[in-house]
Formats: C-alpha cells, structure tokens, sequence
C-alpha cells in the first residue's frame, strides 16, 4: 500500500482528555480535528481496590472511545504527556483489529487543535 492511501491518525492525550486527527480523505495532505474523548476519572471511593478496579475500566472504556473514531488504522502518532500514551499503545497492539497498525509516540505538552492537526502533518510527511 502506498504511503498516500495508508490511513494515518494521530492522538494527543493525557490521563483525562483525548484528541483524535486524521485525514478526511486519502487525497487530502491536512490533518483534520475527528473528535475530543474525556476520561472523568474514578469516582471518590473509600476502598482502595474498588477505586483502582474502577480507574483501569475507565481508562479502558477511554481507549475504546478513541479506538472507535479510528476505524482501520495504518499508522498512528501519539503524543501527550505522562505514561497514558504507552498503554494506549498497549491496548492497541492487543486489540485485533488494531494490531497490525504502525505506532509511534512522543512527549509534547498540550497545543491547540490546529497545532495538533499541523503537528501531525509534519510528523507523517
């Protein structure tokens, strides 16, 4: 498959927000905003276990929330800050539909959605 016709997403994330960019068509060479995904976090819980048992199936249902606005993915560029991004990349490499997708990360502090779209476009080009 040639490098026009690949479908290439990229996500900026931390622990509570996501934003998810992609090209519109394959024709295109912009970056556009797909969507936003929020991670409120885990509810105040007095037992320890059941706080981190809630933590891990929201951090899980956040995944799938950005996994969905990203049907057949070639390659993916993530980028944030913290840790989140290498058990995103996790949960895409155990996901099978996903698993054969190219990922790449990086650190970068939060930017605007039009830095974001630009970022990725230089990244991919």
């Amino acid at each position: 498959m040639s490098d026009k016709n690949k479908k290439l997403f990229g996500v900026w994330m931390d622990s509570h927000n996501a934003t998810i960019v992609g090209k519109e068509d394959f024709e295109n060479k912009e970056f556009i905003i797909l969507g936003h995904v929020k991670n409120a976090g885990p509810d105040k819980n007095s037992n320890e276990s059941a706080s981190n048992n809630q933590e891990i199936a929201l951090t899980h249902k956040f995944f799938k929330e950005i996994a969905s606005q990203m049907p057949n993915i070639d390659e993916i560029h993530i980028t944030g800050t913290g840790q989140i991004q290498e058990q995103f990349m996790k949960f895409l490499a155990e996901t099978p539909q996903y698993k054969n997708a190219i990922s790449t990360e990086s650190t970068s502090n939060k930017m605007s959605d039009e830095n974001l779209a630009l970022f990725m476009m230089k990244h991919f080009n």
